[in-house]
């Protein structure tokens, strides 16, 4: 599948890697942050 044609989760997915990847950051602290950035954003969703 080419990245083109991706859906736009995949193609966010592949930058924030990149950019994740191109700090060098250790797993362990990329792995936090995406889980504070994941509540961050579970919290805009709309209650049901």
């Amino acid at each position: 599948m080419s990245l083109e044609n991706a859906p736009d989760e995949v193609k966010l997915a592949v930058d924030l890697i990149m950019l994740l990847e191109n700090h060098e950051l250790p797993v362990e602290t990329v792995l936090k942050a995406l889980e504070i950035v994941r509540k961050d954003f579970e919290g805009k969703l709309p209650s049901s």
